[in-house]
């Protein structure tokens, strides 16, 4: 499996630092980070506000479930604890695992619940959809369609107008 889309978040402590520690810990495998944005809390609204981004990494040796250990990886140097009673509580940082591409560029399905492919909730959150924009303007997800599409449809569309960019607040690969 070579390429994969990751969504990065983070609400609590310094949540740029934990957004670069996920850049860190995924290193020379990220190839283009999009932009930052300040978005409301998605399904427990009793939280502060997130910084959201979405990056594109690579690597010819990782399969699906390297990138969720990768992403595991990087909550866990972020120092993330998780409380079963609030499913999406507060949290230094949470990286998802959304899609993931193999070397001829065919979409990984999987309906396992440990890594469910692509994100079955990716498509209903306008904190994803828009920062995977950025990277990727004619980005498709497996199953749901293109992007921009996404985006602007039903519920999600009205998701949008409360996403903040945050120009002032940059990440960078290190590829």
């Amino acid at each position: 499996m070579t390429r994969a889309v990751l969504s990065l978040g983070s609400n609590l402590g310094d949540r740029l630092c934990h957004l670069r520690t996920a850049l860190a810990v995924l290193g020379d495998s990220v190839l283009v980070v999009s932009g930052v944005y300040e978005t409301p809390p998605w399904g427990d609204t009793e939280q502060p506000t997130y910084l959201n981004a979405v990056l594109l990494a690579t690597d010819p040796s990782a399969g699906p479930y390297d990138w969720l250990a990768r992403a595991r990886a990087a909550e866990d140097a972020a120092g993330r604890l998780r409380d079963p009673k609030r499913r999406f509580g507060p949290r230094t940082l949470d990286v998802d695992v959304v899609a993931v591409w193999t070397d001829d560029a065919r979409p990984v399905l999987s309906d396992d619940p440990e890594l469910t492919l692509p994100h079955p909730r990716a498509h209903l959150r306008a904190f994803v959809l828009r920062p995977w924009i950025d990277i990727e303007p004619y980005g498709r997800l497996p199953g749901h369609g293109w992007l921009t599409d996404l985006l602007t449809a039903g519920p999600v569309a009205m998701e949008v107008p409360e996403l903040n960019p945050r120009p002032d607040l940059t990440l960078e690969s290190t590829a």
